[in-house]
This record gives C-alpha cells, structure tokens and sequence, in this order.
C-alpha cells in the first residue's frame, strides 16, 4: 500500500511525468523546402559554358562587350556563385 501511494504521489508532480520523445523531421522538411526554394530560383535562367571551362548558370542576358583586340567578347550576366558577371566560351 505505501508503494501504491508513493507510485501515485510520483505520478502526480508536474516534473515527473514522462514526456514522449519528438523525433526532429524538421531537417528533412527543411532540405525538401531549400531544394524547392533552388529549384524556384532558377526558373528562368540557363546553363552556359564558362571561358575557363566550367558549367555557369545565369539568368540575366548575354552582352557583348569590346575585346581588347577590337572584337568582341560574349558575357552572361546576373550569374550564380562567386561572380556575377562570366565570360563565355566562344
């Protein structure tokens, strides 16, 4: 009887109730969202190639801007990663 009392008075604090683990999905929501969030940012731009050989995506226009030898040199424009503005390969 003294356990049974015990037991109940255990029972009956705030601080001793057991309170179901949460498991954090919140990671995987985030990721699917950020992939959708990416995914929304690039609508509208395209894949170039890079003077230096690498893969660009942009989404502004192509310019042409003066060369240094008297012709013209093709530039993407509002690019992503570190530069905003890439020279195209020809």
């Amino acid at each position: 009887m003294n356990t049974f009392a015990t037991l109940m008075l255990l029972f009956s604090l705030p601080g001793a109730q057991v309170k179901p683990v949460l498991k954090a999905p919140a990671a995987e929501v985030q990721t699917q969202e950020s992939a959708t969030r990416k995914q929304e940012a690039r609508k509208g731009g395209r894949w170039l190639m890079a003077a230096n050989g690498h893969a660009v995506y942009c989404f502004g226009p192509i310019v042409k801007m003066p060369d240094a030898d008297g012709g013209f040199q093709q530039i993407a424009t509002f690019c992503q990663g570190e530069k905003p503005m890439v020279e195209l390969h020809d």
